[in-house]
């Protein structure tokens, strides 16, 4: 059988570009509009992709007011609100949500995601992050950022609370027999009972085991931690290599992590996230592309880089090669991607900041066949299992996408036609695992 694409929309920011909100026809609102966003996760549904992906952010003043004033972010439906929402007005598209394990307690994270999965009939999805961002510790209580390590080793140990949690009831705990008025079985009742370097929870979760048994978990981080808590953890991977060459690389160190670990390499997932601008000919979406970067501000360019690489951007000297950058707490394997292709094109800081304006990450631009033919290579030579996809701007990017890519990987045998099963797990091929408790 051939091998299947998946596909994942990010849709939160509905636009991953700077400019998106700025686009001819764009709905400006679409970030915070229910309706619009109904609009757009039904479309998706229609065209078969995998899941719906909404990020988070934790903070609003995370970059100077000349940039902030010009962003389409600073307003956002908190995710699992939202998806819960979405869940109602949809079937079968997975539902994937951000939740970071610095900033919140367990028990609240495998509440909320227990319930979004019976609420979806086994459509949820928790992309784990340790939340890099400085000032969204303002927002807690703490004044200084938990250092990069010591996160993810709470991330680590916060995953096994919060999975154990949903161990709590086995899947026949319920009798619920009104004659005897037995309710539950206490023998299918599991107390986790956990006290760890970071975390003491207690438990039982008072609510029954997911329909998915889990959630599936998914994983953005590429740091060296990131990658080590994601091969012990992760089910999809939300990538970030921006060539074929660093998807083969990333590919397969996942694959061997994997085993080394002792898990099967066939139930980790790795979509890199892709913005895809497509046109009825090259000519055209290059056109729309140039379009979409004209409308990045300059005040935008600069704390926009200055936030990637955890470093203020403007103390150097702009017409200068990037300089050698000092570590810090924000996302490594973000800065570490922009510094090596800063290295690479042999980028000035003024470049590399117009660069990253808009998008700087991976983008394909052309015609549908263009599209496709990249994400076929990307498949067949093992540097992905499929796309996080990014539109330049909704609804039309959207739109092109669905009318015009989907289609041409379907013909290609590449990409389902309809869904075979219920579950994101039915969708992505994972298995639903077994309770821990036996």
């Amino acid at each position: 059988m051939t091998k299947q694409l998946h596909l994942g929309a990010f849709m939160r920011p509905v636009g991953i570009h700077t400019g998106w909100w700025r686009y001819p026809g764009a709905y400006p609102d679409a970030n915070f509009n229910l309706t619009h966003l109904v609009r757009f996760i039904q479309t998706l549904e229609r065209a078969r992709f995998d899941a719906f992906f909404m990020a988070d952010h934790l903070g609003v003043l995370n970059m100077p007011m000349s940039a902030l004033k010009r962003s389409g972010t600073a307003t956002s439906f908190e995710p699992l609100t939202l998806l819960s929402a979405l869940a109602m007005v949809t079937e079968r598209i997975g539902l994937i949500a951000t939740a970071s394990t610095t900033f919140d307690e367990p028990y609240h994270i495998a509440r909320r995601f227990a319930s979004l999965d019976h609420i979806s009939g086994g459509r949820a999805g928790w992309n784990i992050v340790t939340t890099s961002n400085p000032d969204s510790a303002l927002n807690f209580g703490r004044t200084e950022h938990v250092e990069h390590d010591e996160r993810y080793r709470r991330a680590r140990e916060f995953y096994a609370v919060v999975t154990g949690l949903w161990d709590s009831w086995d899947d026949d705990a319920w009798i619920r027999d009104q004659e005897s008025g037995i309710f539950f079985d206490p023998d299918k009742l599991h107390v986790l009972d956990h006290k760890g370097e970071h975390l003491s929870v207690r438990g039982p979760l008072n609510i029954a085991r997911p329909i998915q048994g889990y959630p599936v978990i998914v994983q953005a981080g590429a740091s060296e931690a990131g990658r080590q808590l994601a091969a012990e953890t992760a089910e999809v991977i939300f990538a970030s290599s921006r060539t074929l060459e660093d998807g083969q690389r990333f590919y397969a160190d996942m694959r061997a992590r994997m085993i080394v670990q002792g898990r099967e390499p066939a139930h980790l997932k790795i979509l890199p996230g892709a913005l895809v601008t497509v046109g009825r000919t090259r000519a055209e979406a290059q056109d729309k592309q140039a379009l979409l970067d004209s409308l990045v501000h300059p005040d935008s360019s600069l704390p926009n880089l200055s936030m990637r690489l955890g470093v203020d951007a403007a103390q150097f000297d702009l017409d200068a090669p990037l300089p050698e950058i000092p570590p810090s707490n924000a996302s490594q394997s973000g800065r570490d991607t922009l510094v090596a292709l800063a290295r690479r094109d042999n980028l000035t800081v003024r470049q590399l900041a117009d660069m990253v304006g808009g998008h700087g990450g991976l983008q394909m631009v052309g015609t549908a066949e263009d599209i496709a033919d990249t994400m076929q290579q990307w498949l067949e030579t093992e540097a992905c299992d499929g796309f996080n996809i990014m539109f330049p701007t909704v609804p039309s990017g959207l739109d092109d996408f669905v009318d015009m890519v989907v289609p041409e990987l379907q013909r290609r045998g590449i990409f389902r036609t309809a869904y075979e099963g219920t579950t994101l797990r039915d969708h992505l091929g994972l298995p639903r695992p077994a309770n821990h408790f036996g």
